[in-house]
């Protein structure tokens, strides 16, 4: 017949042992350690002391997206923001999003590239002229 018998091979060489199969696990860990726990918690950490830092006169940013001056800290759990002149608002400490620094300055966007700084337009704005393209 042209169909030869097959026999079975010995398991000489796949003894391997229990290090073998954890080592992939193991390596997996330690670079989800690197890449996402341990920058989590070095976020968590500077949040905590960011909110544990506040104190009257502080602007700060909501998770609303309200901005205010804190005006007063009436405990470890809330503070006391002023969002409008006469407006005042007691705010969970947990819900501030952002502290900024009295001096802070929004950052500007960067001038066009060789053409400087954008001048503001003050008075009226010029019309928009017509072009010569016709839309269909």
């Amino acid at each position: 017949m042209f169909i030869t018998p097959a026999y079975a091979q010995s398991a000489g060489g796949a003894g391997g042992g229990i290090l073998e199969l954890l080592f992939p696990l193991i390596l997996v860990g330690v670079i989800m350690w690197f890449l996402v726990i341990r920058p989590q918690r070095q976020q968590a950490k500077a949040r905590e002391e960011m909110l544990g830092a506040v104190k009257r006169n502080d602007t700060i940013v909501t998770g609303g997206g309200v901005v205010g001056k804190v005006t007063k800290v009436v405990d470890d759990s809330e503070v006391e923001v002023q969002i409008a002149p006469d407006v005042k608002v007691r705010v969970l400490r947990s819900m501030i999003a952002d502290v900024r620094v009295k001096g802070d300055v929004a950052k500007a966007e960067p001038a066009a590239k060789g053409g400087g700084e954008a001048k503001p337009t003050r008075g009226r704005k010029k019309k928009a002229k017509a072009t010569d393209e016709t839309t269909e």
